[in-house]
């Protein structure tokens, strides 16, 4: 009997909606408050920010489906619906009776899972007359995905990348500019954000942090310019339900259903991607799959870090949200998995964990690499470093049921390829890099400046 390797939907059996947990939560996010008045914000408040639409989505707490633009899914079927894969292989190198599955979110064009905010975002701003976006950017998945889609839409894309990430992985911003965007290392000289942090620090490497105050600068300065965000916030996790939505149905066609689902964590998009359409059964129906957040151990919000409002970048310029958080001025070690360089966790996020309806892993850089390298060697991917993280996680779990002699089936994203990572996966081979692990000092001392609500 051949056993099937791949389950793949066709285009007519895509999602034409996404999924918005917000209005299944028993306890709904706290809200976000303006900086200002320290007031509830409403929708409108972030219009100067925003597009419009994105803003309306993003404080939707009644309508758990949202239909996705005909446009949109036209778009969509570029490159979707993305392999379920069985991997057989790992199973079999794990010597575990698990059912290991991913999503292989690193088959879209763009190698990641980005891609499914960035087409509707920027398909948002070009209906409502935009004509310019900003954004900024970790590893570079986001910032590539960004450029892409402010190009279909005839967009110009202005991107703040990481400093430090911007020199390990010089590929992406080649990447950006190849779809015509305007990459900047951040912290920079261009903005007033970036002058404050330089001058506080001249040798400050950048975070996601400084990255988005400087993108938001630039957005709130710049005539029909608006800012585009690739994770943390509501609507984007909406719109990464995709990954989620024909996981359910691929995993109908293999015949099973998930005991465990894992997504890497940086601000939250991929991980509520893929979890939360089957996280909506927890809640309806009393299934118990477990839901596993797989962060790094040099950026530990979920574990670690503390509940409170607090700033989504360094300068202070967005909105104070309800979120676990190592505080807006935390400064995460310069780990390979650029994109999961983040200080706190999205609201969504924040409010589940707090509710126990899933729970945060930490891994170390050198496991998650040692990971990395068995999925290689077994399925024939290199895996984003960030990525790396959720396999680590998936190992874990694998090795526990070999241990216990349970068959259970876990399923994890794969967020995107590492094949414009090779530098990272070139300093593991050498013996260069090293596990980065927050003392406590440390962490009581960003959270300590975190602002009073």
């Amino acid at each position: 009997m051949i056993k099937q390797k791949k389950f793949i939907l066709q285009e007519n059996e895509l999602p034409t909606q996404w999924y918005n947990i917000q209005a299944d939560m028993v306890n709904k996010p706290m809200p976000p408050l303006n900086p200002a008045t320290r007031k509830p914000l409403k929708a409108e408040d972030m219009y100067p920010i925003f597009c419009e639409e994105c803003c309306r989505q993003e404080m939707d707490q009644e309508h758990a489906w949202i239909d996705i633009p005909d446009e949109v899914q036209e778009r969509y079927r570029y490159y979707r619906s993305t392999p379920l894969v069985r991997a057989y292989a790992l199973e079999k190198a794990l010597d575990t009776p698990a059912h290991i599955y991913f999503k292989n979110e690193s088959a879209t064009p763009l190698g990641s899972h980005k891609i499914n905010s960035a087409i509707p975002q920027c398909y948002y701003c070009k209906r409502e007359g935009v004509t310019n976006v900003t954004t900024e950017t970790g590893a570079g998945q986001w910032g590539t995905a960004l450029s892409y889609a402010a190009k279909t839409f005839g967009l110009e894309a202005a991107v703040y990348q990481v400093k430090i990430t911007l020199n390990q992985k010089p590929y992406r911003s080649i990447l950006m500019r190849t779809f015509g965007a305007q990459v900047t290392g951040s912290p920079s000289m261009s903005t007033r954000a970036g002058k404050d942090i330089i001058t506080r620090d001249p040798s400050h490497q950048g975070s996601l942090g400084t990255a988005i105050s400087e993108a938001i600068e630039l957005a709130t300065t710049t005539p029909n310019c608006k800012y585009t965000l690739g994770s943390v916030l509501n609507h984007v996790t909406l719109h990464q339900t995709v990954i989620g939505l024909e996981a359910e149905k691929q995993m109908e066609m293999a015949g099973e259903y998930p005991d465990i689902v894992i997504g890497c964590f940086g601000g939250g998009s991929n991980f509520g991607g893929i979890a939360f359409p089957f996280m909506r059964h927890n809640i309806l129906e009393g299934k118990t799959t477990e839901f596993i957040a797989a962060e790094p151990e040099s950026c530990p919000k979920l574990t670690r870090g503390v509940f409170k409002y607090d700033f989504g970048d360094e300068a202070g310029y967005t909105p104070l949200l309800p979120m676990f958080t190592l505080g807006h001025e935390f400064r995460p070690a310069n780990i390979h998995a650029g994109g999961l360089r983040y200080h706190g966790a999205g609201v969504i996020v924040s409010q589940l964990l707090k509710d126990n309806m899933m729970h945060g892993v930490d891994i170390p850089q050198l496991e998650s690499f040692d990971a990395g390298m068995i999925f290689a060697r077994t399925e024939g991917i290199v895996p984003a470093p960030e990525s790396c993280h959720a396999i680590a996680a998936a190992i874990r779990e694998a090795e526990k049921c070999k241990e216990s002699g349970e068959e259970k089936v876990i399923l994890f994203n794969l967020s995107g390829h590492g094949l414009i990572d090779m530098p990272s996966y070139s300093q593991y081979l050498n013996g260069d890099l090293i596990n980065f692990k927050v003392s406590d000092e440390d962490i009581t001392r960003f959270t300590k400046d975190i602002p009073e609500v």
